[in-house]
C-alpha cells in the first residue's frame, strides 16, 4: 500500500501541495488529472525522490520512504516515466532494455516490447539513446523500459506527450497489458479520456489540493456537462 499523510510543498512562497492524504492499495490502475499547474507532476517527483516535500510522511507498505534518496526508492521497487526522457550517450535501446528487465533479455524479446510502444523494432533495437531520437521515439523507448521493470509502485507524467495518434493506440495497449499482468501498482498523470477510461480510480487535482477521487465515467461526466476544472483531451 501506498500512502501519503499530510504532504506539504512550497516553491517561491507559493503553495503546490496542500495537505495531500491519500491511500492506494497495491496492485491498483491509478490515473491522476487536473489543471495545469494543479501540483500533480509534483506530487509524482516527491514520490520518486526528485523533490523532498516540506512536511508530511510517504509510506510505502508499510515503510516510511519519505527521507530515502531516488536510487533507494528504485531499490524498493518504484519506478518513474518523466515527461522529458532522458538520453544515454554510448548506451543502445538493446543495452537498457536488458538493465530495465534485470536478466539476459533476447533481441527477439526486446523486439517485441518496441514493437508494443509503436516503434520499428529493427530500426531501433541496436541505436544509441542520443541526440538523433525525436522526443516522442524517447519517450517509447522509456515507456517499453519501465514496462519491463514490473516495479511495485510505477509512475508515468503524462506518458502521451510527444506520441503520435497510431502509436497512442499502442500505448494504451501496452497499459492495458500492465494493468491486468503485473503485480504492482501504476499512477498515471494524464489529460487523456482513453487513460483515465481503464484506471480503476481517477484522482482529480486542483489548487494543489485532491477534490476528488471517483470513477472515471463520474469525472468525465463532470468535464462534459461543463464543470471544467480541466481539460480532458479525446484521441
Amino acid at each position: 500500500m501506498l500512502e501519503l499523510k499530510n504532504i506539504n510543498f512550497e516553491r517561491d512562497n507559493k503553495k503546490i501541495l496542500d495537505n495531500i492524504n491519500l491511500k492506494v492499495d497495491n496492485n491498483r490502475f491509478i490515473a491522476i488529472t487536473g489543471p495545469n499547474g494543479s501540483g500533480k507532476s509534483t506530487l509524482a517527483k516527491i514520490l520518486m525522490g526528485i523533490e523532498q516535500p516540506d512536511s508530511g510522511k510517504i509510506i510505502l507498505n508499510g515503510q516510511d520512504i519519505t527521507n530515502k534518496k531516488i536510487e533507494e526508492r528504485a531499490n524498493l521497487g518504484i519506478s518513474f516515466a518523466f515527461q522529458q526522457p532522458i538520453k544515454f550517450k554510448g548506451i543502445t535501446v538493446y543495452d537498457i532494455l536488458k538493465i530495465s528487465a534485470k536478466r539476459n533479455l533476447t533481441k527477439v524479446e526486446a523486439c517485441n516490447v518496441l514493437s508494443k510502444v509503436g516503434l520499428c523494432a529493427k530500426e531501433y533495437v541496436d541505436r544509441e539513446i542520443n541526440g538523433s531520437l525525436s522526443g516522442g521515439e524517447l519517450k517509447r523507448i522509456e515507456i517499453a523500459t519501465v514496462a519491463l521493470r514490473k516495479a511495485k509502485l510505477t509512475i508515468f507524467d503524462e506518458p502521451e506527450a510527444g506520441i503520435d495518434l497510431w502509436s497512442f493506440g499502442n500505448l494504451i495497449e501496452v497499459f492495458e497489458h500492465m494493468r491486468n499482468t503485473i503485480k504492482g501498482t501504476t499512477l498515471i498523470i494524464s489529460h487523456q479520456e482513453r487513460i483515465l477510461k481503464i484506471a480503476d480510480k481517477v484522482i482529480l487535482m486542483k489548487n494543489g489540493k485532491i477534490e476528488k477521487i471517483a470513477e472515471s465515467n463520474e469525472i468525465l461526466e463532470e468535464t462534459s456537462q461543463g464543470k471544467k476544472c480541466c481539460k480532458i483531451n479525446k484521441v
